[in-house]
């Protein structure tokens, strides 16, 4: 609307704007903006915290953004927005995104801005809280400080924040700084924790008091396996499913794997092609999988690895840079073409679209002895794509694993239809850019 009233005065804008479809071409220009913004990972706030790799994404973002406005003007020439208008609009649109995620950034990172939150402890769940509220600055919590349940003295530094007193002075720190939030993450509790303090606190409602699990969670999107009681899980689960809602969600995702089986099948039938033509062997690859409730399944793949991956029959961690793949095998295990047949492992109902990634047996049996919580993730179906496949790269160990599962249980908590649609789109633009994980 700026451009148009620079180049064409406030009659002609009015013009344009009321006998020429403007405000058809405003929102088509928008919604095309906001796409590819999001497609570059421009509401990201670790991609706003770096200046120069913001400008590089916002010139690239809005360079794709007209050549598919220009192809769109091609076709229907009726929503043309004019060369003079077009150009202006790109400075004055490049300008003012530029100002305002910089003004963003720096107000999250603003000392008065956010809610102020007292952790309560010292521990290793205490810094790994830390850790993650300073690394997540956007999510809106400023950190005032620790309180000591271990003889840690007062103004002593954990990271940038300070220890300002011991357990017996928490009500008098609370008031005297204004405390919003306090979040408990006491590693011992019997005889340190501070019962009666939090209870009158928290029914006057002068502060909110949240577990450490709870509040790691929302600020990561992942639960802490060394936060975890048994206890929490319960209390804090989704609850029970309707029979509705789980007929709903699995015809989604039946439907879902139909369509994307349709719609991949020419891709799916060069890719055989070239599977065959690349590296002597079948097509496909079929392996055991463990599914829901440990059911074991075939999962099926077009064939990426050499026949003899495998000689001894021993199964082997898989890896970014395996010496096992084909030439070809690399390129589709990149783009996750391989990956197109399990839509058919989708529609038998053996998989979901979304999930926890499926495991072979030999890794389940050895992660379940090694990792607390890992058979948990069992409790649903498996995933073509899922929340750890687009948080956490890819991962071929037992540590890995464990990351992994910290996000698998964070999906299986909190599993939603709305959830699921915003981890296919996240997949898009994984798959768009080659990264994330498998």
């Amino acid at each position: 609307m700026l451009a148009l009233h620079i180049r064409l005065g406030w009659s002609g804008a009015e013009y344009q704007l009321n006998e020429k479809n403007g405000w058809l071409k405003i929102a088509l220009a928008t919604l095309v903006c906001l796409t590819v913004l999001y497609i570059y990972d421009l509401y990201d706030y670790m991609v706003i915290a770096n200046r120069r790799e913001l400008l590089l994404r916002l010139v690239q973002s809005l360079g794709i953004a007209w050549v598919l406005l220009a192809m769109l003007f091609y076709l229907v020439p009726q929503l043309l927005i004019g060369r003079g208008v077009s150009v202006i609009s790109v400075a004055i649109v490049l300008g003012l995104l530029l100002v305002w995620r910089i003004l963003i950034h720096s107000l999250t990172g603003h000392p008065e801005f956010g809610e102020k939150i007292l952790i309560l402890g010292t521990g290793e769940a205490a810094r790994e809280i830390a850790k993650a509220t300073w690394k997540r600055r956007d999510a809106g919590f400023r950190i005032a400080g620790f309180i000591s349940e271990n003889g840690a003295k007062p103004n002593e530094k954990i990271g940038k924040a300070t220890v300002l007193g011991g357990v017996e002075e928490l009500e008098t720190i609370t008031k005297e700084g204004d405390i919003d939030r306090i979040v408990v993450a006491l590693r011992e509790r019997r005889g340190t924790f501070p019962t009666e303090a939090l209870l009158q606190m928290g029914l006057a409602g002068d502060v909110s008091i949240e577990e450490c699990a709870s509040f790691f969670e929302r600020v990561t999107g992942k639960v802490h396996a060394g936060m975890l009681r048994p206890s929490w899980l319960i209390f804090e689960g989704r609850g029970r499913e309707s029979k509705l809602h789980t007929l709903l969600r699995n015809a989604t995702h039946r439907l879902l794997g139909l369509i994307g089986l349709v719609l991949s099948f020419p891709i799916a039938l060069v890719t055989a092609i070239l599977v065959k033509i690349d590296s002597k062997g079948p097509i496909f690859y079929r392996q055991e999988r463990v599914g829901k409730n440990g059911q074991i399944f075939e999962v099926i793949k077009f064939r990426s690895m050499r026949t003899d991956a495998e000689e001894n029959g021993e199964p082997i961690w898989a890896s970014a840079n395996d010496e096992r793949v084909t030439r070809f095998g690399k390129i589709i295990r990149k783009i996750r073409v391989d990956e197109i047949p399990q839509f058919w492992n989708i529609i038998k109902g053996e998989m979901s679209f979304v999930g926890p990634r499926p495991e072979r047996p030999h890794f389940v049996a050895k992660l379940t002895e090694d990792i607390v919580y890992y058979d948990h993730r069992h409790l649903v179906a498996p995933g073509l794509t899922g929340w750890a496949q687009i948080k956490y790269p890819y991962g071929s160990s037992v540590e890995d694993a464990k990351q992994k599962l910290q996000y698998d249980l964070f999906y299986i908590k909190n599993q939603t239809l709305v959830l699921d649609f915003m981890i296919v789109f996240e997949t898009i633009k994984t798959i768009l850019f080659g990264r994330g994980g498998r």
